[in-house]
């Protein structure tokens, strides 16, 4: 517990200079292993050899000093060679009013960065599928908690609509009519139009040749081809968009920055490197060997920054992009949500980069990589006919399942508000099932566990919100309630839930500053788990003393605005029924 460690550090420093300990012992203190045993702990075993005591003796010796000085503020215990300390419910209740009247509960702003968050990246004239939803909603939350830590932050949707595709997927509008192609764009059907485009140019040598003519007029500038090209991003934005309302995400068309936003910017990398005298001749493409890395005969690896052909390769964009970013948006964070096979790729990128003097020690440079979806075979998770899900009927048919679900817990509910209970179930189950999962390790995609209203999972969590309301509802005390109400902490379930409770500040802040969405979930679920032990144990509404009733009624407050706050900072809605 962070606020605990803060209260007790200097005493804990003291006792330990007491007991004889030397040098730096910021670290001994840390989370207890055992909670029943308390909030914190102090592993003496390292201390025996330099005390020359045993690990028992030390942790009794160091107790009878922090006992008196802690009073008021934690119990301390020596258990087998630990000095356990926890949170008295006098300090408990305190905090707890410190927070009823916080709208942020605790949560600071920190000083504030620039950055810049790279994720989601599509490609124009191909459907979303949910190799996407990973990026998506993982770049999301760390995007939520940073702007409400109070930093300045640039959502970099950096979609693929450049480079020698385009010229096949114009000609082929061409070839359908524009008016006939809008359509079959505006139906949503990217991934055939596509196909149909890559299976012509598979076989027809005269739209090969088209094609490539029309590549060159793209790149050359070319009006009418440009408006042929924007015809095609704009119909992809416009799907894009509604795949981005579905999930609740923030990307908006503002936050929009393809590949031919850096065209310009790909001659400059080239010049600079060269002016640096980094570029080195291979087989006539311009490379960077910026060390490190060797291939599998052992050679040095290059980063490769322009073809033979004079073409430009993704490290030549990255590297426009890294420009761009500190340049002229002034960032101090670089941000890159995406798939852990490109580590190899951002590391040697990065490295260019620094040796370039494009970043430096000033600079949070960071791949935020993840794992895969998988299938409960193991395998990558694919439709029946073997090809990638579309991440839309996806979102669809959880939506379906939730309905269903909402439909059997609560028949009596309007068809209305079931829609729109069973858009947040659906959507917020499928996001949370990604997001509580730690993002670098691979996740099996099962509908019955996300969807399940026990365990780890976004119903339950949304659950308890509602639960809470219901409270409420049936109370005669109205939301939100008055500062000054006194926390009585008596039974051992308030006193769990309180800890629980205080710990939010600490736990957006840990989650943040590792980028790990899943932390903030489990956190979430521990939350909701102490609420479901103190409401089963101490009664809200029916007891009969008025004091413990409003201390109780707090604990709910506190409970569903921190259950709501905490999903919200995940992109997922709290309904107030269920």
């Amino acid at each position: 517990m962070k606020i605990l460690k803060q209260a007790v550090k200097d005493e804990v420093a003291a006792a330990l200079a007491k007991a004889g300990a030397e040098g730096d012992l910021g670290n001994l203190l840390g989370p207890a292993t055992v909670e029943e045993h308390g909030d914190l702990a102090i592993p003496c075993h390292s201390l025996a050899p330099s005390l020359k005591r045993s690990p028992v003796e030390i942790a009794e010796s160091i107790t009878s000093v922090l006992s008196p000085s802690l009073s008021g503020i934690a119990e301390v215990s020596a258990v087998s060679g630990f000095v356990n300390i926890k949170a008295d419910s006098a300090w408990l209740a305190a905090r707890l009013s410190e927070l009823l009247p916080d709208e942020r509960l605790g949560v600071l702003i920190e000083n504030p960065r620039v950055a810049a968050v790279d994720y989601s990246s599509p490609n124009v004239a191909k459907e979303m599928h949910v190799g996407h939803l990973r990026s998506t909603v993982i770049g999301d939350a760390i995007v939520r908690m940073m702007m409400h830590k109070g930093h300045t932050v640039h959502r970099e949707n950096h979609v693929g609509d450049w480079g020698t595709p385009f010229g096949m997927l114009i000609e082929h509008l061409l070839d359908l009519g524009e008016d006939n192609a809008a359509d079959e764009l505006g139906m949503g059907d990217l991934d055939g139009f596509y196909k149909q485009a890559r299976a012509k140019f598979n076989k027809d040598e005269m739209f090969v040749e088209r094609s490539r003519n029309r590549v060159v007029m793209l790149q050359g500038g070319d009006e009418e081809t440009l408006r042929l090209w924007r015809v095609l991003v704009d119909e992809s934005m416009r799907y894009f968009n509604e795949v981005y309302g579905m999930l609740g995400v923030l990307l908006t068309n503002d936050d929009i920055m393809g590949e031919s936003n850096y065209h310009h910017l790909l001659p400059e990398v080239v010049s600079r490197l060269e002016n640096l005298e980094m570029l080195e001749d291979s087989d006539g493409a311009k490379v960077v060997y910026p060390g490190g890395w060797v291939n599998r005969e052992g050679d040095p690896l290059p980063l490769i920054i322009q073809k033979a052909d004079g073409g430009y390769n993704y490290a030549t964009t990255d590297l426009a992009c890294i420009i761009d970013r500190v340049e002229r948006l002034g960032c101090n964070d670089l941000l890159y949500v995406v798939g852990a096979p490109q580590s190899q790729h951002f590391k040697m990128v990065f490295e260019v980069a620094k040796q370039a003097g494009l970043i430096d020690g000033s600079h949070n440079v960071n791949h935020i990589k993840f794992g895969s979806v998988l299938d409960s075979d193991g395998k990558i998770l694919k439709s029946r006919e073997g090809e990638a899900i579309k991440l839309v009927d996806l979102l669809n048919e959880s939506v379906v399942r939730a309905e269903q679900a909402i439909a059997q817990r609560n028949p009596s509910i309007n068809p209305k508000q079931r829609a729109d209970i069973a858009r947040a179930i659906g959507i917020g189950a499928v996001k949370y099932a990604d997001l509580s999962t730690e993002r670098t390790k691979d996740y099996i995609f099962d509908w019955d566990r996300m969807l399940s209203f026990d365990g780890n999972t976004s119903p339950y969590l949304q659950y308890a919100h509602a639960r809470i309301c219901s409270i409420f509802r049936r109370s005669d005390v109205s939301r939100p309630l008055r500062d000054d109400i006194p926390f009585i902490i008596e039974h051992a379930e308030e006193a769990l839930l309180a800890r629980r409770l205080v710990n939010f500040s600490a736990m957006v802040d840990e989650s943040l500053h590792t980028y790990s969405p899943h932390r903030l979930c489990t956190y979430l679920h521990s939350v909701a788990s102490a609420f479901a032990s103190f409401y089963e144990s101490c009664p809200v509404l029916s007891t009969g003393d008025d004091e413990i009733r409003m201390s109780r009624l707090a604990l709910c407050d506190l409970t569903a605005r921190t259950l709501s706050s905490g999903l919200t900072l995940l992109g997922i809605d709290c309904p107030e029924q269920m």
